[in-house]
């Protein structure tokens, strides 16, 4: 059977565990070679390429970038290109979050969200662009959230990034529209990741309900839905607008939320 990626090269950030590793190993399975890049826990990045390896039946080239450093994103960039040949994929996935009021939001954390959730996807589509207009085919694709379209109280800085993101995204599709490079968004709601079923136990507490109340009733409270959107399917979305039939997807903004920007 053709998979739909085969022969492609896609470098996918924040990818060694959540949404990120799930993409990278739905574009390994589709015949990609990934490369990774991530911070943290080293058997757990040492598990990650283990997966994705498996999916690829290839070696998984890894970086360590601070995706906040420019400069680090460059080489970044720059390696994945050394070691594939190419990066014809480009999944800008790595975030971070912090919720404060605003007058008591501390202003590190702020420089912190705006440099990786926003300014490392300029500077990694500005690195990735030559090669793909060169190459004559890209695909890029921002992970932002539905907080990309819609705002919520104490957490300024995550949804004024992801905001941009999704401005970045337009942006950059009108200037590849002629060329066949494409640039989208894919904009989550709350997806089953470990960091976010951590914040059930402690809701349940603070409410005096059960977990399962805690979850549909105040975490997803949000989602029409009342669910987790799974990581999967985010891959998923990811993997058709790589793929050869997605061409005039372009600047797009999609949704997967559970209906909670449709409420």
């Amino acid at each position: 059977m053709t998979r739909s990626l085969e022969g492609r090269t896609a470098l996918v950030t924040g990818s060694t565990s959540g949404i990120g590793l799930a993409i990278a190993l739905a574009f390994a399975r589709q015949g990609a070679r990934v490369m990774l890049n991530g911070l943290g826990d080293p058997a757990g990045i040492a598990a990650a390429r283990a997966e994705v390896a498996a999916a690829a039946g290839s070696e998984v080239p890894f970086s360590d970038a601070d995706l906040s450093d420019p400069a680090a994103v460059r080489a970044m960039c720059a390696q994945a290109a050394a070691e594939m040949g190419s990066v014809d994929i480009l999944v800008n996935n790595a975030g971070i979050q912090h919720t404060s009021p605003i007058e008591e939001f501390p202003e590190g954390k702020w420089d912190a969200i705006l440099a990786i959730n926003l300014s490392s996807n300029f500077h990694a589509i500005k690195a990735v662009l030559p090669g793909m207009r060169a190459r004559g085919w890209g695909r890029i694709v921002n992970v932002a959230s539905a907080h990309g379209l819609v705002a919520s109280p104490f957490k300024a800085a995550y949804i004024a990034a992801k905001h941009g993101v999704v401005g970045l995204t337009k942006t950059v599709a009108l200037e590849v529209a002629r060329a066949p490079i494409t640039c989208n968004a894919i904009c989550p709601g709350f997806v089953r990741t470990p960091l976010a079923e951590r914040q059930v136990p402690p809701l349940a507490k603070e409410h005096g309900v059960s977990e399962e109340v805690a979850l549909a009733d105040y975490l997803l409270a949000k989602q029409p839905s009342r669910r987790w959107v799974e990581v999967e399917e985010v891959a998923e979305m990811a993997v058709y607008l790589c793929g050869p039939n997605s061409g005039a997807v372009n600047g797009a903004a999609l949704s997967i939320d559970g209906g909670w920007v449709a409420a």
